[in-house]
Parts: C-alpha cells; sequence; structure tokens
C-alpha cells in the first residue's frame, strides 16, 4: 500500500458518512441508504464511485443542485413502461426507487422498463445492477452525462461518457457488467490522479490533441478517449438518444449548457427469467460460459481471467477483512465536512 492511502473498515466508513448525511438533514432512511451505497462501492473496490464522490455530492446539496428533500415520482404510465421525474434529489435514492419498480415490473409483465429524467449523479451504475441481481433479474442500465467525449474525429467533447451495466442473476455469483463508454470513467482518471500514477492505456487526449496517459492532462480539457473509438462514440450517441427519448429529458447537449453536470436521464430495464421456468438450463448455459472463458490460457501466467463482476466480489471479500484502502487526503476532507 502507498503512502498516501489509508486503511478504513468498511463499518466505520458507513458510520461516518450515516452521521455526515444526517448533518447535512438528510432524512433517517436517506442518510442510512446513501452511506450503505457509498461505503459499499468503495468496499467492492469502486472508490472512483464511492467514497471519492462523497465531498463533490456535499458540494452539490451545499449549493442547490441536488435537492435533499426531493425524490422520484411516477408522471406516465404505458403498461409496464414508466416514465419518472427525479425532481433533482439525490441520485442514489432516485436510481433505488426506480430499480426497485423496474423489477416490480419485471415480476409482474415479464419484462419492466423505468426512464426517469431530472435526476443527479447515481454515483456507481453496477451498485443497481447488483441490486436487480439480487432481485432474480437480468438488467440493462445506463445514463447520460455532461459531454466528455469528442465524437471520433472532433476536437471538442459533444458526447457523455454514458455508464452503461448488464447485470444477470447467478446463483454462483452474479455477472454485472459496468462500464463507462469512455476507456476510463472520469472518476477512475482521477484516482490515478490522487495516487500520482499515469493511467496504464491511454485515457484521453491532452492540450495537443494527442492521445495520453497523464491524468492532469485528460482532466484538464474533459476529451475522454471513446472506448473501442469511433465505435464507442457512436454507441454513447444511441445511449444518450435513448435515455431522453424514453424519459422526455435532458440530453448531454442540454446538459452541457450548466455550469454543473444535474438534470440527468437514465433508463432502468429488468427482465424477470424465472418466466421461463427453466432456471436449471439457465445456470448450467452461464456456468458453460464462465468455465469456457475461466479455461482460456492467460498471456501473462501470473494473471487470471475474469468473468464480469468477479472481481468486485474478490475486492469485497479482500476489504472487508483488512479495511478499504483510501486516499488519506479525501478521508481528511470526510472528516473535516463531519466537523
Amino acid at each position: 500500500m502507498t503512502k498516501n492511502l489509508t486503511l478504513i473498515p468498511s463499518e466505520k466508513m458507513q458510520e461516518v458518512l450515516y452521521k455526515l448525511f444526517l448533518k447535512y438533514k438528510f432524512t433517517d432512511a436517506k442518510a442510512k441508504l446513501m452511506a450503505e451505497v457509498f461505503a459499499d462501492n468503495s468496499l467492492s473496490g469502486v472508490n472512483s464511485h464511492g467514497i471519492n464522490r462523497v465531498s463533490p455530492f456535499i458540494k452539490y446539496v451545499e449549493e442547490g443542485l441536488v435537492k435533499k428533500d426531493a425524490e422520484a415520482v411516477k408522471v406516465e404510465s404505458f403498461g409496464s413502461i414508466e416514465r419518472w421525474d427525479g425532481n433533482f434529489g439525490p441520485g442514489i435514492i432516485n436510481a433505488r426507487i426506480c430499480t426497485n419498480r423496474a423489477i416490480e415490473l419485471a415480476k409482474s409483465h415479464g419484462m419492466g422498463l423505468v426512464a426517469l429524467r431530472n435526476t443527479n449523479h447515481w454515483m456507481r451504475g453496477g451498485s443497481y445492477g447488483w441490486q436487480t441481481a439480487e432481485a432474480g433479474c437480468i438488467s440493462i442500465l445506463f445514463t447520460n452525462t455532461k459531454p466528455n467525449m469528442p465524437p471520433w474525429g472532433a476536437k471538442e467533447s459533444r458526447l457523455g461518457n454514458n455508464p452503461f451495466i448488464i447485470s444477470i442473476p447467478r446463483a454462483g455469483g452474479h455477472i454485472v457488467l459496468d462500464m463507462a463508454i469512455s476507456q476510463f470513467s472520469f472518476g477512475k482518471i482521477n484516482e490515478y490522479k490522487l495516487r500520482g500514477e499515469q493511467l496504464p492505456y491511454p485515457g484521453g487526449w491532452d492540450e495537443n490533441d494527442e492521445l495520453s496517459k497523464d491524468p492532469e492532462k485528460i482532466l484538464s480539457k474533459e476529451r475522454g478517449l471513446p472506448i473501442g473509438y469511433w465505435k464507442g462514440s457512436a454507441l454513447s450517441i444511441v445511449l444518450d438518444m435513448l435515455a431522453t427519448i424514453l424519459s422526455a429529458g435532458n440530453s448531454t447537449s442540454k446538459i452541457g449548457l450548466n455550469e454543473h453536470e444535474t438534470g440527468i436521464s437514465q433508463i432502468f430495464l429488468c427482465i424477470y427469467p424465472e418466466i421461463f421456468h427453466d432456471q436449471n438450463l439457465q445456470e448450467k448455459l452461464l456456468n458453460e460460459i464462465i468455465d469456457y472463458t475461466h479455461n482460456a490460457e492467460p498471456i501473462d501466467s501470473e494473471n487470471k481471467i475474469y468473468y464480469p463482476g468477479e472481481r468486485a466480489l474478490q475486492n469485497k471479500a479482500k476489504n472487508l477483512k483488512d479495511g478499504i484502502p483510501v486516499s488519506k487526503e479525501i478521508w481528511q476532507n470526510v472528516i473535516e465536512l463531519l466537523g
């Protein structure tokens, strides 16, 4: 562990965050839920969307961009499809509400979709993938963001890195894909910056329009590199289109008109696989694919091949035992906010 990191027990992190959110006048239930989600994100090895996001979140609350007493409400219903308005409430609370509703719709209809507008950052999108998998549902979830990636071949950022999640329930360990459409999320880039490290692969463009591994240069321009180059650029565009038209909400272009990222649009799609009445077959097929993938010979004999979500489970087990590695600077900022 590097000298600028400290180990924080999960229970302590959750307790500190719970008290912090109470201090900022969130209800007991909301304070408890947000503390659990922020801490669990870090426990799973995703500080970039866990503890590292707490101070910026509090700043949004102080500036009135996150309305602590507001939450998502249903505004239109079309059978198994619904539109909700987040009323600029906390992103975690709104996402939990809409994920729960998509699960309910899926268990009633086989499939359910909730389109949410006017919400705030949901932090780690994978949280809601794990939530749906625990409820026995397959999910496809995504959000748009402020512009932070250039369309392929352009200089200016006009696309969002639009995080995309797919989860599949499995008795032997859920499968959860959680990825930004940029090569690295900006939270992850900032994590490398905090550690004083270069990215392992190019993650965006610098001021000279050159691809760079330097997190400071990428963050200064906010021009992330799309996954798959032109393919990621196209995927970002269509995810933004779907989130916008299904929710009747803001597109990345509208979000970019604001000084801060707020009023974003999100999609929560759930499928209930038990309607097929062949759970044993589904488990067998999933294990067949995982075994086939696991058995591929790694290029580096020291490495192991993982399925999506497997490392998150390993991180969780390790961090529960040893404590969560956290930037000393980030943790001190949180303690100072608590006063």
